[in-house]
């Protein structure tokens, strides 16, 4: 089971925040402003959403890029201790 989904990407890339993060709390993803990342869940972080827009290939974001790109991040979940 993924804890991070195409969902969670398509939250990060939609968010209206411009310093939008994503983190992991209690079996979630949610999205939040950076600022908004206080000192007990810095180390949740799973991503921001500039680094993961700088990533991504230039036009269209079909459900496989974003399938790969959840996948890459729930890696990153899991070894957090997600």
């Amino acid at each position: 089971m993924s804890l991070i989904d195409r969902e969670c990407v398509r939250q990060l890339l939609a968010s209206r925040h411009p310093d939008a993060t994503l983190v992991f709390v209690r079996g979630d993803c949610i999205v939040i402003p950076a600022a908004e990342v206080d000192d007990a869940h810095r180390r949740l972080v799973i991503a921001r959403r500039d680094d993961v827009a700088a990533r991504l290939p230039k036009g269209e974001l079909t459900d496989q890029i974003l399938d790969d790109l959840a996948n890459r991040l729930d890696n990153v979940a899991r070894d957090l201790g997600g």
